[in-house]
């Protein structure tokens, strides 16, 4: 008998992995956003206007579903005065259990153990 956990393996191994790794990395940079924040001690409303934009596009920019442009990313990155993301040169397809995130923090102990 399947479990709706065999249901839902199932359907993640059918999405593409250029879709997976889009949404892992989508999640990852919310996730760096909301650390820097928090490490700043900012609310949304704070953090919004201090970039001048609207509490409504922090949160979706934490959602982890917006599309960030390489502009947005280089203003966020400057105003926490440090890289959002950071890019390594990897191979790729990677394998599923290989998927990583491109936020620093994540990729650098596996980047360094693979060289």
């Amino acid at each position: 008998m399947k479990t709706i956990n065999d249901k839902f393996q199932q359907m993640l191994s059918n999405v593409p992995q250029d879709t997976s790794m889009e949404i892992e990395f989508s999640f990852a940079i919310a996730k760096e956003i909301d650390t820097l924040m928090r490490e700043k001690g900012l609310t949304k409303k704070q953090f919004a206007d201090a970039l001048g934009k609207k509490p409504s596009e922090v949160t979706k920019w934490l959602s982890g579903q917006h599309n960030f442009t390489i502009r947005t990313l280089a203003m966020l990155s400057s105003f926490f005065g440090r890289p959002i993301i950071q890019i390594y040169p990897m191979e790729y397809p990677l394998p599923k259990e290989e998927h990583i995130s491109m936020v620093a923090e994540d990729i650098t102990p596996m980047y360094n153990a693979k060289q």
